[in-house]
C-alpha cells in the first residue's frame, strides 16, 4: 500500500474520532439517558482518550471538564506528525 494512503485513512479516523468527542460534549450538555445504544458507542469509544486526559489535567475548573480539548489537541498534533512523517519519507 502506498503510504499517502495509509496516511489518509488514519486522518479519516482522526476526523471521525473528533467529531465523536464533539458529540459527546453535546449530550453531556443535554444529559440524556445513557443506555440508549448510541450515546453508550459515543461514550464507550471516546472514553479511552478521556479518561487519560482526565489523568493528566489537574482538575476541573468550575466544574467544566476540559479532557475533550486536550484530546481534540492530541488528535491535531497526531495528525500534523504523521503529515510531517509522510512528506519526509516521500
Amino acid at each position: 500500500m502506498d503510504l499517502t494512503f495509509i496516511i489518509s485513512i488514519i486522518s479519516l479516523a482522526i476526523d471521525i474520532y473528533f467529531w465523536l468527542i464533539v458529540a459527546r460534549v453535546i449530550i453531556s450538555f443535554i444529559r440524556p439517558r445513557t443506555y440508549h445504544p448510541i450515546i453508550r458507542f459515543i461514550y464507550e469509544i471516546t472514553e479511552p482518550l478521556l479518561s487519560l486526559c482526565r489523568r493528566v489535567l489537574p482538575g476541573t475548573v468550575m466544574n467544566i471538564d476540559f479532557s475533550p480539548l486536550l484530546a481534540v489537541i492530541f488528535l491535531e498534533v497526531v495528525r500534523a506528525l504523521l503529515i510531517a512523517l509522510a512528506r519526509s519519507l516521500m
